[in-house]
């Protein structure tokens, strides 16, 4: 019935378009009887690329036009869940949630917190960056890397990880052959400039990144660089996150130089760590030491992901528990702890597997 009620406003549309800016209700007209055939009658329909960014017109566009008929289409193109403040609904940007979940969520990694609240932030609030954001995340596997990704994807997309505006590369699994070097890099400039036409705000995840090709880092270099634009698309407000184990061994090194000296780990800062990443960076085998990401300066920070302790894996447990809807009491939560494998072996002071095996480790200790 609603539809109904909407054919004399697309009448309308289509009269009055002489009276008034032509171009303008052409293209909303055009646009609103898009979104119809594609989503409403399931049309088959190819996504023109600037569909994607195009929002509701706003109402000066449109002089003279009665505002009942404005009122009438908004009302139903925004009850389609098509329309909010933001302009794209893709996009959330909950810089409180990023915080919250960043603080409740992840354990026993004060300066990934702290660094990546306030770069994601900082780069949120400033729309005139003149460079995408870039982040490398640095640490032993189980230290929380994977996980920061996606709590950053949740917050600032409505559909996570699964939303059209972020795209995870996993290198040994996407470029597993050196001699396709060259197709790959085809394909991944095209991931990438889609990806951006598509969505004005993305988000790329290159995990295991250690393993990526030199050639293929470079090929992507131009979209991380200071430039306006790239092939006529401007790339500043995408967000790069590269994962990798490099620099592990450094920062294990160092936290545990700090238990040594009866220091508390949260006094480990930045500048005891980022340094050593990069030089690790650069020396490593792989793309990062050969590639000009490094050379460049495109990285903006070197986060690092301690190694977790006892206590750590405990909370991990905990929350894996109360996922599954089950309050744990801590007898149950040290036996899972205590299950794990700690190194050094004289100190036996880090979990070796960090908390990735939690969720699945549970399932021993379950009634």
């Amino acid at each position: 019935m609603f539809l109904l009620r909407l054919l004399p406003v697309f009448w309308a549309l289509s009269v009055r378009a002489d009276f008034f800016h032509f171009d303008s209700i052409s293209n909303v007209s055009t646009y609103y009887f898009n979104y119809i055939y594609c989503n409403i009658w399931e049309g088959e329909c190819q996504p023109n690329q600037d569909d994607a960014t195009q929002q509701v017109p706003a109402r000066d566009l449109w002089p003279g036009f009665p505002q009942d008929y404005i009122r009438m289409l908004n009302e139903w193109y925004c009850s389609l869940g098509q329309c909010c403040e933001s302009g794209d609904c893709r996009i959330t940007n909950n810089i409180t949630g990023l915080a919250r979940d960043l603080q409740q969520k992840l354990h026993g990694q004060h300066l990934a917190q702290a660094v990546v609240l306030k770069a994601v932030q900082g780069f949120i609030e400033n729309p005139d960056s003149n460079k995408p954001l870039t982040l490398s995340f640095h640490g032993w596997s189980g230290t929380g890397k994977n996980f920061v990704a996606r709590i950053v994807a949740d917050n600032l997309y409505r559909d996570g990880v699964k939303s059209e505006c972020v795209r995870l590369f996993i290198a040994p699994f996407h470029f597993p052959h050196v001699r396709l070097v060259d197709v790959y890099k085809g394909q991944l400039r095209e991931a990438i400039r889609d990806m951006v036409l598509r969505c004005p705000q993305t988000l790329f995840i290159f995990d295991e990144a250690e393993k990526l090709h030199p050639g293929l880092i470079d090929a992507i270099k131009p979209y991380m660089d200071h430039y306006d634009n790239v092939d006529g698309v401007n790339y500043r407000r995408a967000i790069f996150l590269f994962l990798s184990n490099i620099g592990g061994a450094a920062i294990n090194e160092v936290a545990l130089d700090f238990w040594h000296s009866g220091q508390n780990r949260e006094d480990i800062g930045m500048e005891d760590l980022e340094h050593r990443l990069r030089a690790d960076a650069m020396e490593a085998q792989g793309g990062f030491s050969q590639s000009q990401l490094l050379s460049g300066h495109l990285i903006d920070f070197f986060v690092p992901f301690l190694p977790l302790e006892y206590r750590h894996v405990k909370r991990c447990a905990r929350d894996a528990y109360l996922a599954r809807g089950i309050q744990p009491i801590e007898a149950t939560l040290d036996e899972v702890a205590k299950a794990m494998l700690y190194v050094p072996k004289e100190e036996k002071l880090f979990s070796a597997q960090g908390c990735k095996s939690i969720p699945q480790r549970i399932n021993f200790f379950l009634p």
